[in-house]
């Protein structure tokens, strides 16, 4: 089957959910090693006020992929740098932090290895935007709350915070206004881009600012959210990956050796049940975001996919089926001739 055969085969189960009224618009895009590029979209930007289509070039709100593009890359360069090292302590990168129990707290021995691994003590999430309004604030107000401790390491939004504060404190520059490729941002232009959710506590159908309540409420741009991307922007990130252009082996090792049953540093790593389908190679990683976003990416087999779509729009609280359209997209793909094909077992 030819690649652009199999792309439109791949894209079948987000088409059907545009079609069904599950979700209200995606884009699918598809990337090889070889920098063949394929991209197929459907359905609609925005639905509330009006209907507005999806393009190829729309922007999304890549929600937790800010993780793994964004976070993740930043830490990986500062330790090319030598500015940081992978077991370095958080406090060593913010002496701030839980100033006031500086013998004790145990946020003050976590590691950025940790962080980027979910092997911490942290919970998933805090509504830290309930705390207050001023991002300084909350800012202080991560780094000096003594965090509840969960029996077992979770995924957690707080060690990414944590992170984007250590990165904002090296570099000396707020995460909103760090260099980041074409086709990603923190700020996009509001009218190019997918709405997300009616946020009951912001009163408004966000559309081009941050759907993260966190992340808007720390700047708009925190560790864990608020990057935006068009297609193209994630696929030419993915690209570099599969190719290993800018990165080094060390780098790469850190983002596709598994640091944990599911997880490599800053991405997950294919599992049993896991979003990217049965059938890539067992060093796939990927990544998923809350507002209907996510990257896979298969350096064995030569290929990378994206599926962005807006999936909490007009509101998260509905059932899409968005974890069944992923799995469908994923292992459609490997219907085509790929640099080293996986079989079936991995």
């Amino acid at each position: 089957m030819e690649f652009a055969d199999r792309i439109d085969s791949a894209f079948a189960p987000a088409a059907a959910a545009v079609e069904a009224g599950l979700i209200p618009g995606a884009v699918l895009g598809v990337i090889d090693r070889g920098g063949r590029r394929a991209v197929r979209h459907a359905g609609w930007a925005t639905l509330v006020p009006g209907r507005e289509p999806v393009t190829a070039g729309t922007w999304f709100d890549l929600a937790s992929l800010t993780k793994p593009i964004f976070t993740t890359t930043a830490i990986l360069r500062l330790w090319r740098a030598g500015r940081l090292d992978l077991d370095t302590r958080l406090a060593a990168l913010i002496p701030d932090l839980r100033q006031y129990d500086v013998a004790n707290a145990p946020e003050r021995r976590l590691t950025v290895r940790q962080c980027l691994a979910h092997r911490t003590h942290l919970p998933a999430v805090e509504p830290i935007y309930t705390y207050g309004s001023d991002p300084q604030t909350l800012r202080a107000f991560v780094l000096q709350r003594a965090w509840r401790a969960v029996a077992e390491p979770v995924y957690s939004d707080i060690n990414f915070i944590l992170l984007g504060i250590a990165i904002e404190r090296l570099t000396g520059m707020p995460l909103a206004a760090q260099p980041v490729p074409a086709g990603l941002s923190f700020e996009p232009v509001p009218e190019e881009c997918a709405a997300t959710e009616h946020c009951m506590w912001r009163g408004r159908m966000l559309r081009g600012e941050v759907h993260d309540e966190n992340a808007f409420a720390l700047g708009g741009a925190a560790g864990h959210a608020g990057l935006f991307g068009t297609i193209d922007g994630v696929l030419d990130f993915a690209q570099g990956v599969l190719t290993g252009d800018g990165w080094t082996d060390a780098e790469l090792d850190a983002i596709t050796q598994p640091a944990g049953a599911r997880r490599t540093l800053g991405w997950e790593h294919r599992h049993d049940g896991w979003s990217g389908g049965a059938l890539c190679s067992p060093r796939t990683i990927g990544h998923l975001g809350f507002t209907g976003t996510g990257l896979w990416i298969d350096r064995t087999a030569g290929v990378a996919w994206s599926l962005l779509t807006n999936r909490v729009h007009p509101t998260r609280h509905r059932d899409t089926g968005i974890m069944q359209v992923r799995r469908q997209t994923g292992e459609a793909l490997y219907g085509w001739p790929l640099d080293s094909r996986p079989s079936a077992a991995g």
